[in-house]
């Protein structure tokens, strides 16, 4: 008996705060009552769920169109999902995002020498060929005989 009472108060309470939340345009969801159970409808996206009083709750399931819709979204998040997953364990075995492989080796290392060895002579063979030109265009001092 006294389940029964604590059944209906919860009952009684629960349509107290549906119509109250009926009212208020900011609540998420209506409730209506349809035949042996309810409807709720979620007003920001329109979905319906059918419910059902058991055991003194109640107990709301989504509708069999709303159900295909969860499920195929379900579906195509989890291959997205998938997708993501297998390009960031692409790009976390490419070589620049690699650290260790950031650095040069030593070959790569000699290479560079060599190269910045031969700048070096050429430059100075330059700056030498300069030298050289404006000694030329420079006078002769001639030694003063005293």
């Amino acid at each position: 008996m006294r389940s029964i009472a604590l059944a209906v108060t919860a009952a009684l309470f629960a349509f107290s705060s549906l119509q109250a939340g009926a009212q208020s345009s900011d609540q998420r969801f209506t409730l209506e009552k349809s035949g042996d159970g309810y409807v709720r409808m979620d007003n920001r996206t329109g979905q319906l769920s059918k419910c059902m009083e058991e055991s003194g709750q109640l107990v709301c399931k989504l509708a069999a169109d709303d159900r295909q819709a969860f499920e195929d979204e379900l579906g195509r998040l989890q291959d997205r999902v998938g997708q993501l997953e297998k390009r960031v364990s692409e790009m976390e075995t490419v070589r620049r995002l690699n650290p260790e492989a950031l650095l040069p080796t030593d070959e790569d290392v000699e290479k560079s020498l060599t190269y910045m060895e031969r700048f070096f002579r050429r430059f100075m063979d330059i700056v030498r060929d300069f030298d050289k030109d404006l000694r030329k265009d420079e006078p002769q001092a001639t030694p003063e005989k005293t």
